[in-house]
C-alpha cells in the first residue's frame, strides 16, 4: 500500500469537506434523529459518492495520461482563483 498517497488523499478530502455544505446538513440531520443513525447514512453516502469519484479517475486515466490531468486540474484551479481574486465583487 502507497502509505504517501493515502496519507494525501485522507488530509485533501478531510480538510475539503470542513465546513461545506454536505457537513452542515450531517449536523442538521443529527440534530433531529439518531446521530449514530445519521453517521452511518453519512458515511455510506461519502464512501459511495468516492467510488463513483474513483472508478470515473480510472476510467479517464485509462485515456488520458496523468500528466495531462494533472496539468489541467491545475490549469482550472489557476482560473479558478484567478476569477475568484479579480472577478467581480457582489458587495
Amino acid at each position: 500500500m502507497d502509505w504517501k498517497l493515502l496519507a494525501s488523499t485522507f488530509a485533501a478530502v478531510f480538510v475539503a469537506e470542513l465546513g461545506d455544505k454536505t457537513q452542515l446538513a450531517t449536523l442538521t440531520l443529527a440534530s433531529s434523529g439518531s446521530r449514530w443513525t445519521v453517521f452511518f447514512g453519512s458515511a455510506l453516502a461519502l464512501v459511495a459518492s468516492t467510488a463513483v469519484a474513483v472508478l470515473a479517475g480510472e476510467a479517464v486515466a485509462r485515456t488520458i495520461p496523468p500528466i495531462w490531468i494533472r496539468r489541467a486540474a491545475g490549469l482550472i484551479f489557476l482560473v479558478m482563483g484567478a476569477f475568484f481574486v479579480f472577478g467581480k465583487s457582489e458587495s
